[in-house]
């Protein structure tokens, strides 16, 4: 329904001259028209001159034509309920009962409480999330916003029912704006609470897919508190079978505490393990206080190459203790300066003589050794960096008095060490003085030197070690490395010195330990810290290589710990049925996602004569990926799962972000609120004022077209004009 007219803006300072000059003209065109006698031309130049004039003060007069629209539709408002993940956090508080975000609107959908609302408007109820074909689920506001933008042309308001919390898509400002320019206002009520309610929460536990027998395996955990106090707690690790771990806490008031607890598995199985924190009286959840996890563990021997020069007590005592593991199978090299190698019970009287049959061994301790005659040929160095980067092996580099390991700077092994050397002392620094390790912030936590139950203890035990009288000439720890031990009073220009060092090498790990005085740490204990410290050393360099393990097989990937969408490496060694390395053929791995679907992902050789097959594979989801490696030339096969992690968008128990809907309704002209104002927001919904008419104006006054006209008038009468002065 509409209706039209013209509108002009009649102004007196328009009006009265306008008019006066109209009069001259009239009184000078009937001079003109009498002096001149009945001259039809000069009739009609002067009537032009009048109709030129007229319209001239017609067009200072600002003349529109205005056509004005009345809407006949019914008003529609849209209520936008979030149904993201995020709504299943539990923090709204009713009548003393805490009920999750989702459970109180589905508790409003039940009441119908926009009732009110259909008096006036036609109410469409829309459930939204993520943004259409996104990967992982999240939210987006800006899209809901849009869409009901796009659907209703007679929308005169939304109602928005979320917790703020938008992690997809556009700021929600952008369709806020255009909601404005339309006049359609935002109401926002914030479900959930714009705070932490008081809780303590056991965050999911990261643990090893695998371990093995005797391993000591470090578990680490996260608790949020959000109590505005000091916690004095305990957490507890168990199984259904009667294994019991216990660590005793001190959580500060509103902070993230991690730390980690260990798991020592006495035989072989798959665990079922629960890690459980005490209920506090003052929390308001007592569901999040416990995670529970599986870990496989296995029995497996470990192959350990121990070389050397002297007897050394430090290599006394270390092949002792690697004799007396269980689960390590140990054999040892010592090559005596100017005498032929010591033979006997658990000796080989050469270094390996083929990579076939270095390839065997997962660890290699490679002492105050170095190139020549008494120390190592330039390919058994060689072999040693394949068997580290290509097989994923250990190397341990315990250096010595003689400075001989200096000597391997000068082969393939340089690459490997994680230190820079003073080579101005290969014999390194002597003291009468007794010194000691401190431990760094990194080496405090880590499974290596994880001496005691956790942290604070750990660091007690190393203050108490027994000290060390010699030190390697260390000078500096390369890029990239990890520092866990540094000389306690020993400094240089680049800090204090590094002596116990860790870095990844290819796909293998590599070790360097700058004393020779481990053994002393039996002093009073006998063996309780020196065995458990190279225990722990073995297993950590061999884990990856026996992550999926088949006869004639061996499988892993990097990272350990992958991620949706993230390049990960996998790496293959495959051996004939004699042993050897097989170097040519097809190898292929099947993958199962999560989905269902299998991708077949061909593996490359990998130059160098090691049998390693790698290929690069990227994970487009998160979940459990089934893993076959086939090799059909071999005849080899293993299986083995990955876990791929997500990026988490929706995060269940963040507190909502009220602010959100403040700054759409602000921008919008609406109003917002919490959950205890949602009547008062439908009330102010319902109080809108009826859709304006839609006016739309014609100006005629500045239109092109107008102005042509009064152009072409103009020329028409000086043509006129010069015609008549011509006749």
């Amino acid at each position: 329904m509409s209706e039209a007219f013209w509108s002009v803006s009649p102004a007196l300072r328009i009006l009265l001259p306008g008019s006066m000059l109209l009069l001259v003209l009239i009184w000078q065109a009937i001079r003109n028209l009498r002096a001149a006698g009945r001259n039809r031309l000069l009739i009609v130049l002067e009537g032009l001159r009048l109709l030129v004039a007229a319209l001239l003060v017609f067009t200072l007069l600002r003349p529109e034509r205005v056509r004005v629209a009345r809407r006949t539709l019914e008003p529609v408002v849209a209520i936008l309920r979030d149904a993201s993940g995020s709504m299943a956090t539990e923090d709204v508080v009713v009548d003393d009962e805490v009920l999750s975000r989702a459970a109180w609107l589905d508790a409003q959908w039940e009441a119908e409480f926009w009732a009110p609302l259909e008096e006036r408007f036609r109410v469409e109820r829309i459930a939204f999330d993520a943004t259409e074909g996104a990967l992982e689920p999240g939210t987006d506001i800006n899209q809901a916003l849009e869409h009901a933008g796009r659907r209703y042309s007679h929308l005169r308001a939304v109602l928005l029912l979320t917790d703020g919390d938008w992690n997809q898509g556009e700021s929600p400002v952008q369709a806020a704006t255009e909601l404005a320019l339309r006049d359609v206002p935002v109401f926002g009520v914030t479900v959930g609470s714009g705070s932490y309610l008081p809780d303590m929460e056991l965050l999911p536990v990261m643990a090893p897919a695998y371990g093995l027998v005797d391993e000591h395996i470090v578990l680490p955990f996260t608790i949020q508190n959000r109590l505005p106090r000091d916690v004095r707690t305990s957490i507890t690790l168990q199984d259904g079978e009667g294994y019991q771990e216990q660590r005793d806490l001190h959580i500060p008031a509103m902070a993230r505490f991690q730390d980690s607890i260990l798991f020592v598995p006495p035989e072989e199985g798959t665990y079922d393990l629960t890690l459980r924190l005490p209920v506090e009286d003052d929390e308001m959840f007592a569901d999040n206080n416990e995670q529970t996890f599986s870990i496989d563990i296995r029995r497996e021997l470990l192959n350990v190459l121990v070389i050397d020069t002297l007897p050394r007590w430090e290599y006394r005592f270390l092949r002792n203790a690697l004799e007396r593991d269980p689960g390590v199978e140990v054999t040892c090299l010592l090559l005596h300066p100017g005498m032929e190698p010591a033979e006997g019970h658990l000796y080989i009287s050469a270094f390996p003589a083929t990579r076939e049959e270095l390839s065997d061994y997962d660890v290699v301790f490679l002492g105050d050794v170095g190139l020549g005659a008494d120390g190592l040929r330039p390919e058994d160095a060689a072999m040693l960096r394949g068997l580290v980067e290509q097989q994923a092996s250990g190397l341990v580099f315990l250096p010595g008095w003689q400075g001989r390991q200096l000597g391997l700077l000068d082969s393939e092994l340089r690459e490997l060490f994680p230190v820079a050397f003073d080579t101005n002392r290969p014999e390194g620094f002597g003291s009468q003085t007794a010194s000691r390790l401190r431990l760094t912030p990194r080496g405090a936590n880590h499974l290596l030197t994880m001496l005691a139950p956790d942290q604070y203890m750990n660091e007690a035990v190393w203050r108490g070690l027994p000290g060390f009288h010699w030190h390697a000439p260390v000078e500096r720890a390369l890029p990239g490395t990890e520092v866990l031990a540094v000389h306690a009073n020993a400094r240089n220009r680049f800090g204090r010195l590094p002596l116990l060092v860790a870095a990844e090498r290819g796909s293998g790990k590599v070790l360097f330990m700058g004393t020779d005085s481990a053994w002393r740490w039996r002093r009073g204990v006998e063996d309780v810290y020196h065995y458990r410290f190279w225990g722990q050393v073995v297993r950590w360099m061999a884990h990856q290589r026996h992550l999926a393990y088949e006869d004639g097989i061996r499988f892993f990937y990097s990272p350990s710990a992958p991620t949706r969408d993230e390049s990960m490496l996998l790496h293959a060694t495959v051996f004939d049925a004699s042993g050897l390395p097989v170097s040519e053929g097809s190898v292929e791995a099947n993958i199962r996602t999560p989905s269902g679907a299998t991708e077949r992902v061909p593996m490359q050789a990998e130059p160098g004569g090691w049998g390693v097959f790698t290929a690069n594979f990227v994970p487009r989801e998160g979940g459990d990926f089934g893993v076959e490696v086939l090799a059909h030339t071999a005849g080899r096969r293993v299986q083995t799962n990955i876990e791929v992690t997500s990026p988490v968008l929706e995060r269940v128990g963040r507190p909502a972000r009220p602010e959100v809907l403040r700054e759409l309704a602000a921008i919008t002209g609406g109003q917002s609120g919490a959950v205890d104002e949602l009547d008062a927001v439908v009330e102010a919904i319902r109080m809108l004022p009826d859709f304006e008419p839609v006016e739309t104006r014609f100006r005629l006054w500045s239109h092109p077209l107008w102005a042509t006209l009064l152009v072409g008038l103009l020329a028409c009468y000086w043509v006129g004009r010069k015609w008549a002065g011509m006749v």
